[in-house]
């Protein structure tokens, strides 16, 4: 990456941070990369494809590369496909307006955070072509899975959830038939009769363009009794309102988006029965990864 200049990868990467700095929520880092190029256009020898992979234009891979030392320095979340800022990233990008005084105090931090790692029997060059590679992999991945989850239909997803409830040790003993379920998709509980408190109550929304709003929460906390704790499942997610007012609420409540319910399903996947293993069938992948 001779190049590419310190000023150069500071640019890139504080165009990075202006694209999250602007949004409240992650986003997917194919769009993060798409909207720095529209405000930093790449240069001819950046609109180049890498010779061994000619699907990977040089510019994405630059980006990539250079982000990892903002990753290592706590200021930028690279999880399941998307990227965000921490607060100690949006500090950054305020303070250090110049790129190369932005990159070198990156870079800094990153020395103090390799130097706070074990140390191996050989030194490796990270690889930025194959971290790029991995990076691509991943959110490839994550892409097909949400898509997947995304387009099932409302009453299979409800299906899966309580497919994922049983495999959790809980014993789903109603599920709401199709047609108006008046804010209760299922009811469980943690003994096969239902005789033990405390009842868990579970709403279910497939919408995955939709995030639930505090309204639309207090509705579902409105059914819960003294005695009920609160599970909504949300593939859209929930507004910052609505998770301030289930962390404010006194009942017990669990709010659970995709990437959790994702999360949920292949940390208890080996106690789930062959069919209900079908409605959302996950394989895991082995890469060679980049030493760091």
């Amino acid at each position: 990456m001779a190049e590419v200049t310190r000023k150069r990868l500071g640019e890139l990467t504080r165009g990075v941070f202006a694209v999250l700095n602007d949004s409240s929520d992650s986003l997917p880092a194919s769009q993060v990369l798409k909207m720095t190029a529209e405000r930093i256009p790449p240069s001819p020898f950046e609109q180049e494809m890498l010779p061994k992979y000619p699907n990977i234009r040089r510019y994405d891979n630059i980006i990539r590369f250079a982000t990892v030392t903002t990753v290592k320095a706590g200021w930028l979340v690279k999880a399941k496909g998307e990227w965000s800022l921490t607060d100690e990233g949006r500090l950054a990008y305020a303070k250090f307006t110049d790129p190369e005084a932005f990159r070198r105090e990156a870079e800094r931090l990153y020395r103090a955070w390799k130097e706070g790692q074990p140390q191996s029997a050989e030194e490796a060059v990270p690889e930025d072509e194959a971290t790029s590679t991995l990076e691509e992999a991943e959110e490839a991945a994550w892409r097909e899975i949400r898509a997947y989850l995304a387009q099932m239909p409302p009453y299979d997803f409800q299906a899966l959830v309580a497919s994922l409830l049983k495999a959790m040790g809980y014993h789903v003993l109603w599920i709401a038939p199709p047609g108006p379920d008046r804010g209760i998709d299922m009811l469980a509980y943690t003994d096969p009769l239902g005789t033990s408190r405390p009842r868990i109550k579970v709403q279910v929304k497939r919408q995955p363009d939709t995030k639930i709003d505090a309204h639309g929460l207090r509705a579902f906390i409105g059914t819960l009794g003294a005695n009920d704790v609160g599970i909504y499942v949300s593939a859209g997610g929930f507004s910052s309102e609505a998770e301030r007012e289930a962390r404010s609420e006194h009942r017990h409540l669990t709010l659970i988006n995709l990437d959790r319910l994702i999360e949920l399903w292949i940390e208890h996947s080996a106690k789930l029965d062959d069919a209900d293993r079908q409605r959302f069938p996950l394989k895991p992948i082995y890469f060679l990864a980049p030493r760091e």
